[in-house]
């Protein structure tokens, strides 16, 4: 009888572990089963951004994750975003002044972790 409690759990555990990982093959690696929406910036000339910031992106390994962290930007007014997945950087555009530390915070509430920020002077 202990044996049979033991692979209906074994099974049980099995079918949920394959779930996950067929969400993640097909999703990306956040396992949401939901396909982050791209939010487009209002503005994409970079001539109108007086300021310029890079800020390392600390936990990012997908496309989503990535639509995730340009969309914490892109989707207020005045910001611009672009993520380099593979560098786990993003380049963060301002029409305005803004500090370091409000661009780590937006990084964080997009849900991961803000690395080195700096920023980029104007030649």
């Amino acid at each position: 009888m202990s044996n049979i409690i033991i692979c209906a759990i074994l099974v049980v555990i099995c079918f949920f572990g394959i779930r996950s990982s067929m969400k993640r093959v097909s999703n990306g690696c956040c396992g949401t089963g939901d396909d982050v929406k791209k939010v487009k910036a209002e503005d994409t000339d970079l001539s109108h951004y007086p300021y310029h910031f890079e800020v390392e992106v600390e936990g990012m390994t997908c496309s989503q994750c990535k639509k995730r962290v340009e969309n914490a930007f892109n989707e207020k007014k005045g910001f611009y975003a672009k993520v380099n997945l593979k560098q786990k950087k993003a380049e963060v555009y301002t029409k305005d002044p803004i500090t370091v530390q409000e661009i780590r915070d937006m990084v964080r509430r997009s849900g991961y972790d803000p690395g080195t920020c700096k920023k980029i002077e104007s030649l």
